[in-house]
């Protein structure tokens, strides 16, 4: 902001400055962080979930007859004031578990007026006793702060720090100090040790429960950081996944288009006599053919990543299993396959080339992990057909040497894939361990590539 001249305002002064700090201190004292919800209440189990509690109890029912038995033994109070006292003191500490900023304010005061009480010269008429002969001269004793309010005290900060942020922290040491000092004011005389000795242990504590704070909020993060990091990866992984089916679906696809391409443009020369309209009707299916194939060719340079260049060979399918297992076993991979007698071996007797293709990659990577996770497991292939299905299994048993597997961890990419193309063709996949330490993939695939009616008429099986 700028004066009508110009010229930019001046900073604000030492006193606005210290107002504005003032004010937020306040703020921070009389306005908690967090809701009144105690430590480790999101712990998984119940015991966990208690120890906030039993540890606030047990301090409580600690110092509430210790710093009774104090400030009449060392500092010849009568059993009534001590007994308030000890009770005003100590019994806040109950609240540390979910409520400790309103517990430190409780404490603070029953503090300051503790330290109030147990100045001598105007103590009688708060009910100090006479002292007994075994008691210390009330000159020599700790003050203003005794030793239980001591220890009270910085557990209670600890608490703080433990919930509170950094300017809060600030506050409530600075009013510890403030405390110590107007109380050495209203009483020179009177050694004041025991303030200088609680400002330096605080700032101690409130230092560590700090750093143990944030540490915890750090690994927090660090957890969150890592979870979407893990979702960003699946959904990574299934669209790798889900681009290098469509691209081999797209020679599917483009072969059945030129198919049809070739027989709409010599429909013409190898049926005669055919009228106008329906040679006209055969160009316009060869020139919808063409535009079709063309925007397929654009969706998979959309497709393919840079660099990479298209698939020359066939596409494989069923009838080229039994060579995925023959070089399988060459790794030294003991694979036994199995292969229905009805199962089609090529394309047609309502064979989709879909499934064709799906059947063999589910294979492919079901022995490819085999030879990574369990080298030297003995595993079997089988391939059947059922009511219209075909069915893929493949076991392996425990590694032989599962001491020694070529991964440890996958990328996943392997079991999305696999479902991936289930889902694309209508089946269903079982995947997941043995009791005896193996794994089983168990995929159904309709042979026509889209799902079959439940009560459709059962085909032989092999």
């Amino acid at each position: 902001m700028s004066t009508s001249s110009g010229h930019p305002e001046p900073a604000d002064g030492l006193l606005s400055a210290a107002a504005r700090h003032l004010r937020g201190f306040a703020h921070a004292l009389s306005h908690p962080s967090h809701p009144p919800v105690p430590l480790l209440a999101d712990a998984p189990k119940r015991r966990r979930r208690l120890v906030p509690y039993v540890a606030v109890a047990l301090l409580a029912l600690l110092f509430v007859p210790v710093t009774y038995s104090v400030l009449i033994s060392d500092y010849g109070l009568g059993g009534g004031t001590a007994g308030v006292l000890a009770v005003a003191q100590a019994a806040p500490l109950l609240m540390l578990a979910h409520r400790p900023l309103q517990a430190w304010w409780i404490v603070f005061g029953a503090d300051v007026v503790g330290a109030l009480i147990l100045l001598r010269p105007t103590a009688t008429e708060f009910g100090v006793r006479p002292l007994p002969a075994a008691v210390t001269d009330p000159a020599d004793t700790i003050w203003p702060w005794t030793p239980p309010v001591i220890i009270g005290y910085l557990f209670v900060l600890f608490a703080l720090g433990l919930r509170e942020p950094r300017r809060t922290l600030t506050a409530v040491w600075l009013m510890t100090g403030a405390a110590g000092l107007l109380l050495h004011v209203i009483a020179p005389g009177r050694s004041n040790g025991s303030a200088v000795l609680l400002i330096v242990l605080g700032a101690v504590v409130l230092v560590v429960a700090a750093a143990l704070r944030e540490r915890g909020d750090a690994q927090r993060r660090l957890a969150e950081q890592e979870t979407i990091s893990e979702a960003e990866r699946a959904g990574r992984t299934l669209l790798e996944e889900r681009t290098r089916i469509a691209r081999e679906l797209h020679d599917v696809v483009a072969h059945h288009m030129s198919v049809i391409t070739v027989q709409a443009d010599s429909a013409p020369y190898r049926i005669g006599g055919l009228p106008e309209e329906a040679r006209a009707e055969f160009e316009a299916i060869a020139a919808s053919a063409r535009e079709s194939l063309t925007e397929m060719r654009r969706l998979l340079s959309v497709l393919r990543s840079d660099g990479t260049d298209g698939e020359r060979a066939p596409q494989p399918g069923i009838d080229r299993i039994q060579q995925l297992v023959e070089a399988t076993v060459r790794s030294g991979l003991p694979v036994e396959l199995s292969m229905g007698a009805q199962v089609p071996k090529a394309v047609g007797d309502g064979l989709s080339q879909a499934v064709d293709l799906s059947a063999y990659r589910i294979v492919q990577e079901a022995l490819a992990n085999a030879v990574r996770h369990a080298p030297g497991a003995r595993t079997r292939v089988s391939v059947t057909t059922a009511d219209g299905h075909v069915t893929v299994l493949v076991v392996n048993d425990r590694a032989q040497r599962p001491g020694s597997p070529l991964e440890t961890a996958g990328t996943g990419h392997g079991l999305v894939g696999m479902r991936e193309r289930v889902r694309l063709t209508g089946g269903t996949l079982d995947t997941g361990p043995l009791p005896d330490g193996g794994f089983r993939v168990a995929a159904r695939l309709p042979l026509s590539g889209r799902p079959v009616p439940s009560n459709s008429p059962a085909s032989e099986d092999s």
